[in-house]
Parts: structure tokens; C-alpha cells; sequence
């Protein structure tokens, strides 16, 4: 049997980080979405927080007592930019 411990459920799924590790960063003071990103790597998988980013930002409202819509969320930098297959097998940018 398997005891429920909130505190161990997965927030970003794509780095492994738990409700655990995020709480303990904003009980550290760490309360904007931007600073987590950059210690805890939430929101830089594959994903690009589609699936973490909505949960802490509730956490973090929940921790501050602000509104969710006044939690500022991160910008969204694509981690890649599309290449032609032509161009990788050595032709030019235009064929």
C-alpha cells in the first residue's frame, strides 16, 4: 500500500521536480516564477512548462496571497530554431 504524501507529487514532470523542492525555494523567499526557472530548471524541458508552469504559479499564489493573474510568468524562449532538411544535407537556404 501506498501512502499519499502531497509533498512528493511531481510539479514539472519534464526535470523531476517535486511540490517539495518548489515550496522550499519559495519558503526560502524565491517567489517569481522567472527566479524558479533559473534555480530549479521548471519550465526548460520539453514541454517548456505547458504543464508545470500553471501549478507553481498556483503555488506561488497560494505562498504570496497574490491573485494567479498577477503572478508574472516567464518569457517563452523556443530552445531551437527550424532548419530546412535541404540545408543539412548541404544544399544552399534557397533550394
Amino acid at each position: 500500500m501506498c501512502e499519499h504524501n502531497k509533498d512528493v507529487t511531481i510539479m514539472c514532470r519534464c526535470e523531476d521536480i517535486t511540490a517539495e523542492e518548489v515550496r522550499a525555494y519559495i519558503a526560502q523567499g524565491v517567489t517569481d516564477l522567472e527566479q524558479l526557472k533559473r534555480l530549479l530548471r521548471v519550465g526548460m524541458g520539453p514541454c517548456q512548462g505547458r504543464t508545470c508552469t500553471p501549478l507553481i504559479v498556483n503555488e506561488l499564489a497560494l505562498a504570496t496571497g497574490r491573485p494567479v493573474q498577477e503572478i508574472p510568468l516567464t518569457v517563452f524562449r523556443p530552445p531551437t530554431t527550424p532548419v530546412k532538411l535541404g540545408v543539412l544535407a548541404g544544399g544552399t537556404d534557397h533550394e
